[in-house]
């Protein structure tokens, strides 16, 4: 590990808290609004090792909100593009790329029980409870985005047990589902904001499946509700995704706000 690099970051998390997300393995499935901006704070936080999960490639409509997106990048395979970024950042990170679209039936193709967190970005709720299922059997931990799409006031994101959510659709729907698995527990990230009603689908022309993460749901993926496609911006995905890398950091190191204070 580079450390000149990561010397701002260890005045703030010490040596010891370094080492462990040096040593630290996470797996992100969805890289879009959310899931791009997760991967970024965690790589420049000196994680050591990630895991990137998309089928998805990078579409015109995906420039107003994913980090990966740009017009040189259009057409290109999401993890690849977040691959070389990633290493543009820190060469020494191990990126284990994923070009898959994680549902149920795919869903042996991960061995759940080699990484040290587990973040969750997609949107389709079949996903996301086998995710979460899966997290939860192996007793490691686990983060999932709740519906980001709709919204315009970031500073109405919270982190929250999924029992302790209100407002928010898709939380609701998780509640109830997590419940019936008796899956107790889970850390979200979810919006205490109404949602406002999409003005009109005409911007939508493009062929276009770029809403495959956590900041909206894709009516044209199966396992997701049949909905229209969401409103986003370039400011709440985003910071729903820096507040899950935060919350991953300080779950590895163990590190607390309070810890600052202490002698």
């Amino acid at each position: 590990m580079n450390t000149n690099q990561f010397a701002r970051t260890r005045l703030t998390f010490g040596k010891d808290n370094m080492e462990k997300l040096y040593n630290a393995r996470v797996i992100i499935f969805g890289i879009g609004g959310v899931g791009s901006y997760a991967v970024e704070a965690l790589v420049r936080s000196g994680i050591g090792a990630i895991d990137i999960v998309d089928d998805d490639k990078i579409c015109l409509s995906n420039l107003n909100r994913q980090l990966f997106a740009l017009q040189s990048t259009i057409g290109k395979d999401k993890v690849d593009v977040a691959e070389e970024r990633i290493h543009d950042i820190n060469p020494d990170c191990k990126v284990t790329k994923w070009k898959t679209f994680f549902m149920p039936d795919t869903a042996n193709l991960f061995d759940f029980s080699q990484y040290d967190y587990i973040v969750d970005c997609i949107d389709t709720v079949t996903g996301k409870l086998e995710i979460i299922t899966r997290a939860k059997a192996l007793k490691k931990p686990v983060i999932s985005c709740m519906g980001a799409g709709n919204k315009v006031d970031p500073t109405k994101l919270k982190v929250a047990d999924i029992t302790r959510t209100s407002v928010c659709p898709l939380a609701r729907v998780m509640r109830n589902e997590l419940k019936k698995r008796r899956i107790k527990r889970l850390k979200v990230v979810f919006s205490t904001e109404t949602a406002i009603t999409p003005k009109s689908n005409e911007a939508n022309d493009e062929t276009d499946t770029g809403f495959e993460d956590a900041s909206g749901i894709t009516p044209a993926r199966k396992g997701s509700p049949k909905k229209q496609t969401p409103g986003s911006n370039a400011f709440v995905p985003s910071v729903a995704g820096m507040i899950i890398a935060a919350e991953v950091v300080k779950d590895l190191t163990q590190f607390h706000v309070t810890d600052l204070f202490k002698e």
